[in-house]
């Protein structure tokens, strides 16, 4: 299943109440490989119990497609095959937290490792209050992941026709 990583030890500055924007917020990490159900949970904890899902990934495009300079770096960065800096992901993911209009939040994608997560508590003073993780077999990944493209070629063949 999983594996450990031995990695140097981040030690996060004391995290206040979890306050953001003059809010009181709760942070879930939502983390698991591609395909391992992540997005299928989210939606059903936004559905069912009112959290935001707020996806680094996504925030990452919406940034590029913005023409941005700091969507330009961030494609450069992408294009050479570089890991974008923790705290570019970081901010964006705190501009939507403050913008939001919702107090509970679900970060899917981030972070990736324990550098990440202490990142994220000494910039924003916010600790998740837990992380879910979803584990599943790499071969189940994999037939996931086939199924989404396959449904994918035929939405895009039926749209061309």
């Amino acid at each position: 299943m999983g594996t450990s990583v031995d990695a140097p030890a981040v030690v996060a500055e004391e995290v206040t109440d979890n306050v953001l924007g003059g809010k009181k917020v709760t942070v879930v990490f939502v983390l698991g490989g591609p395909g391992s159900g992540k997005g299928t949970q989210c939606t059903n904890i936004v559905e069912h119990f009112g959290f935001t899902h707020l996806s680094a990934g996504d925030l990452l495009r919406a940034e590029i497609k913005s023409g941005s300079e700091n969507g330009t770096m961030i494609e450069t960065m992408i294009k050479e095959g570089k890991i974008v800096p923790s705290e570019v992901t970081i901010k964006l993911l705190q501009e939507a937290m403050i913008k939001s209009e919702n107090d509970k939040f679900l970060i899917d994608g981030f972070p990736r490792n324990e550098e990440n997560r202490a990142a994220f508590e000494n910039v924003t003073k916010i600790s998740p209050a837990f992380v879910l993780f979803f584990d599943c077999t790499e071969e189940e990944m994999e037939k996931r992941l086939l199924g989404r493209n396959q449904v994918f070629f035929v939405i895009n063949h039926h749209s061309i026709f």
